[in-house]
C-alpha cells in the first residue's frame, strides 16, 4: 500500500529579511510525506523567492504530478525523479524517498558556521562559545566594499584562529572587489577560506583571486546550466544549496566531482525551515563529514516546523497546524 500527502506551510520571517529585490515576510512551502506499507519518508519543498526558478505554484503542480504517478504505480516499482523536475521538488521528494528506503542516515552534523550580517562584535561573542574549529560566514556586498573589508579585517585580527567564509553574491565590480581587498591585511588573507563569487562575472572573480591571493568559491555558478566542476587557480570550493540544485543524487555527484578536483564541497542552506535544516545536517554528515556545513539560518524564521533543531528555544509548529494540499492512497 502506498500513500502520499502534501502539506503546505507559511511561517513568519524575522523582520528585515531582504532577498535581492524583495522583503521576505513568510517562508512558504510544502512538506511531502510518503508511506509504503510500514515505511515512512518526509521531505521539504520550499522554493526560495528571487533564487529558485520555479514558483510555489509550479512546485506544487510538479510535486502532485509526481506523487500521483508514484501512488498509481505498481507496488514495489520505483518512479524515477527526472532531471527536468524543479530543483526544490527533486530535492524534497528525493529526501522523502531516501528516508522511506532507509538511505538517509539519522546521524547529523548540527555544528554550523555562525552567520554575520551586521555587528562583528556579535559574531566574535558567538565564536568565543564555539568549541573546535572556529569558522564564521560573513555576508559582504550589502554595504560599501571598503566597509566590508574593514569588518573582515577586524574579525580576523580579533580572533587569530578564525577562518572566514565570505559571500558577495556577485555584487561587486572588479574595482569594488579590489577596494574590499585593500582593507584586508595581506597577512590575514590566507584565513579567508573562500569568498563566494565576488564579481559579476566568473572571469573577473578568477582574476581577483589570482591578483589578491584571496580564494574564491562557486555558488550561483553551480546552479547554472552547463556548469562543470574543475580545478582552477584560486578556486577553493563549491557551495551546494540542495533546494536550488536538485535531488540527492545530483548533490552527491557534485560532491564527488569537487573532491575529485581537489576542491571542498560545502552543503549550505536556502533559508529552509528547521525541518529542512535537520535533513541538510544529516546530508552534510553523510556526504561531507569533514566540512562544516553552512546552516546558520534557523533564527531567520520565527517558528520551527515539526522537527526542531536541537536545543533551539524557537516555538515549533506541529503537523495538525498544517493544511493538506493533496492526498492519495492506492492499494
Amino acid at each position: 500500500m502506498r500513500k502520499a500527502t502534501l502539506y503546505s506551510f507559511s511561517l513568519p520571517m524575522e523582520a528585515g529579511i531582504i532577498l535581492r529585490y524583495q522583503r521576505l515576510k513568510t517562508r512558504d512551502g510544502f512538506l511531502v510525506h510518503l508511506q509504503e506499507n510500514e515505511q515512512h519518508g518526509w521531505g521539504e519543498i520550499s522554493p526560495l523567492p528571487e533564487f529558485s526558478h520555479e514558483t510555489l505554484e509550479q512546485a506544487k503542480n510538479a510535486a502532485v504530478t509526481w506523487l500521483q504517478q508514484w501512488c498509481q504505480n505498481e507496488q514495489g516499482l520505483t518512479v524515477e525523479l527526472e532531471e527536468s523536475e524543479p530543483p526544490s521538488v527533486a530535492f524534497g521528494i528525493s529526501c522523502a524517498l531516501a528516508e522511506l528506503q532507509g538511505e538517509l542516515p539519522e546521524e547529523a552534523d548540527y555544528c554550523k558556521a555562525p552567520l554575520c550580517t551586521g555587528d562583528p562584535d556579535d559574531v566574535i561573542l558567538r565564536l568565543g562559545n564555539m568549541t573546535g574549529q572556529k569558522m564564521a560566514k560573513v555576508k559582504v556586498g550589502l554595504y560599501e566594499a571598503v566597509r566590508d573589508g574593514m569588518v573582515v579585517d577586524v574579525l580576523l585580527e580579533a580572533v587569530p584562529e578564525l577562518q572566514l567564509r565570505l559571500d558577495a553574491n556577485r555584487s561587486w565590480t572588479r574595482i569594488q572587489a579590489d577596494d574590499f581587498a585593500k582593507y584586508v591585511n595581506p597577512d590575514y588573507r590566507q584565513r579567508i577560506a573562500f569568498l563566494e563569487e565576488p564579481c559579476k562575472t566568473c572571469e573577473e572573480s578568477l582574476a581577483f583571486a589570482r591578483d589578491t591571493g584571496i580564494a574564491i568559491a562557486w555558488d550561483e555558478s553551480v546552479r547554472e546550466a552547463g556548469f562543470t566542476v574543475e580545478a582552477q587557480e584560486g578556486v577553493a570550493a563549491i557551495v551546494i544549496k540542495p533546494m536550488l540544485v536538485g535531488s540527492i543524487v545530483r548533490c552527491r555527484q557534485l560532491v564527488a566531482d569537487a573532491h575529485q578536483a581537489g576542491l571542498e564541497a560545502v552543503i549550505s542552506s536556502s533559508i529552509e525551515t528547521s525541518f529542512g535544516l535537520t535533513q541538510l545536517a544529516r546530508l552534510a554528515h553523510w556526504l561531507t563529514p569533514d566540512t562544516l556545513p553552512g546552516l546558520d539560518t534557523l533564527d531567520l524564521i520565527q517558528s520551527q516546523l515539526i522537527r526542531g533543531w536541537p536545543e533551539s528555544p524557537i516555538p515549533c509548529v506541529v503537523l495538525d497546524d498544517l493544511d493538506t494540499v493533496w492526498s492519495n492512497e492506492c492499494h
